[in-house]
């Protein structure tokens, strides 16, 4: 645990106790007085009030069209099922930039809804939420598909058979069983949507404004240091709480039943109920998912010349950029790819340290360890980001002016995947295998070379393409550290957005359609590598 331990605590910890320190701090003393004063502004609790009820609002919505995904995911035998499950899977690895850039192709200003019939979505909050159930629609289908697909199906037909109707049988039998997966993807929908800030920013427009987008705005427009702590603090607060009501449903979730192995429970669809749910569910994956990326596309090829790759070109040349960029656009590609697998390699070995650590000791300190390695993902980036350049600047780690920084950053929004898919595989190794080879001789390093690696190959390739993909999206902290010289894509996106005029919205597009076809490579290949459908993400 040392080396996870002592990753934290100086990545993560350390900048933002130091941003809030020094937001709360007045000549050296505490000022919490300045708690109550911002969270009596009304402002503020404008901003506390839309964040809370979008997220309840995404989550309840999310749930709603999600849930028949679910069942058909778990019930169903139909051509093409693996492929459109990594096709429903795209919007979960793609930066919450492409996401909202993807929405603003199909909704906003000159959108593809806007030249067909004149409707204009951008900057309400349909928007935010549509983008939303965009994005979270893989959490709800594969964490309680997942475990839907492992409950015994005897048990409802049992229901029946003793007289229960069909839905008297799914409320009281496979509703309860359902409950801690449907609670735990429920909250983790709720814990992205309260944190949101690239859909937001890009979507919401002056009108909207979440916590996270409210952190960004006062660190570095207003430069309000006090209020942004404060903001901070009730994130913080309100994130751990919604990973430790988590951490609850999943121990129940691992309990709740003796599960069955997945190819036993799906059938094909037969009658024309089941046929009209399967033709629903991809329908809706194709109005949903498909459509905003396709859009996007579109959009990245529609020029004033007619349908062509000139935006595409234009992403060579610094001067057709030269206010917006020291470098020609193109080259955040290269800096991308090159910081997500320094990234990726730092996850893989803090994540699955933490992981090996968390397999062979329990208690309420391992448990408590569990969930830090979760807070990264609901934490305020933007904190995270800030606190980098105001603590990582003195001898010995004076890294304001290092490429180091970009990769450290994105390994925090890494490690959490690391664990979460290695975990599970790794407390499934019998210890006997262990005990076995440390009999015969074996040392521990290579007892764990020859038991432990080529029993979870699989799933630290899967966790290395999770940390890449989520590393290469990162946009909070990098907006912030990632240098002018080196944007990253999702930073490269945000700033020609930020630009008006043609070249720079149709740049941004073809950009965002680059980096979501790298992330849908990146996750297909993962498909065909993965081997657990268990309830875990």
């Amino acid at each position: 645990m040392a080396v996870p331990v002592a990753f934290f605590a100086l990545f993560f910890a350390y900048p933002v106790v130091a941003i809030v320190g020094r937001g709360l701090k007045a000549d050296g003393d505490w000022q919490f007085g300045r708690i109550g004063t911002v969270l009596s502004r009304p402002d503020i609790l404008d901003v506390l009030w839309f964040t809370t009820w979008q997220a309840f609002a995404s989550t309840a919505l999310t749930l709603l069209i999600a849930l028949p995904g679910a069942y058909v995911f778990a019930r169903f035998d139909f051509p093409g099922k693996q492929l459109l499950r990594a096709v429903v899977t795209v919007p979960f690895v793609l930066p919450t930039v492409v996401v909202g850039t993807a929405f603003l192709a199909l909704l906003g200003r000159g959108g593809f809804l806007d030249e067909l019939w004149g409707v204009r979505l951008d900057t309400t909050v349909w928007a935010i939420l549509l983008a939303h159930v965009f994005f979270n629609y893989a959490v709800v289908v594969r964490t309680v598909g997942g475990l839907w697909s492992q409950l015994d199906p005897r048990q409802e037909e049992a229901a029946r058979v003793l007289g229960a109707g069909r839905l008297a049988a799914w409320r009281r039998v496979t509703l309860p069983a359902l409950a801690p997966a449907v609670a735990a993807a429920a909250l983790m929908v709720f814990l992205f949507t309260f944190t949101s800030f690239g859909v937001v920013q890009i979507l919401g427009g002056p009108a909207y404004s979440t916590l996270e987008v409210e952190i960004y705005r006062q660190t570095a427009q207003l430069l309000d240091l006090p209020t942004a702590a404060v903001l901070t603090l009730v994130q913080f607060a309100a994130v751990a709480g919604i990973l430790a009501v988590h951490a609850w449903t999943v121990r129940r979730r691992e309990t709740a039943l003796k599960l069955v192995d997945p190819a036993r429970t799906a059938r094909r669809p037969h009658g024309a109920g089941q046929r009209a749910l399967l033709g629903g569910v991809l329908l809706t994956v194709l109005l949903l998912i498909v459509v905003p990326l396709g859009v996007l596309v579109e959009r990245s090829l529609d020029t004033s010349d007619g349908y062509g790759f000139g935006f595409y070109r234009a992403l060579q040349s610094a001067d057709a950029n030269s206010s917006t960029f020291l470098v020609p656009p193109l080259d955040a590609i290269g800096n991308s790819l090159r910081y997500a697998l320094v990234a990726t390699l730092i996850a893989l070995v803090v994540g699955g340290l933490a992981a090996a650590a968390l397999t062979r000791r329990a208690g309420r300190l391992v448990r408590g360890f569990d969930a830090l390695l979760m807070l990264p993902l609901g934490v305020s980036a933007v904190t995270v980001g800030f606190g980098f350049l105001i603590t990582l600047d003195e001898p010995p780690l004076d890294l304001r002016t290092s490429w180091i920084l970009v990769p450290l950053a994105q390994a925090l929004v890494g490690v959490p995947f690391v664990v979460r898919t290695m975990l599970p595989v790794l407390r499934a190794v019998d210890d006997r295998l262990r005990e076995a080879a440390a009999v015969l001789g074996a040392s521990p390093l290579r007892a764990w070379r020859e038991v432990d690696l080529p029993l979870v190959r699989r799933a630290v390739l899967v966790a290395a393409g999770f940390a890449f993909a989520v590393s290469l999206g990162e946009f909070g902290a990098t907006v912030f550290i990632a240098r002018p010289d080196n944007p990253t894509l999702p930073v490269a996106v945000a700033r020609l957005l930020g630009r008006s005029g043609e070249l720079n919205y149709g740049q941004a597009m073809a950009l965002s359609t680059i980096l979501m076809l790298v992330c849908a490579v990146s996750l297909l290949l993962l498909e065909r590598i993965r081997t657990d459908r268990s309830g875990e993400f």
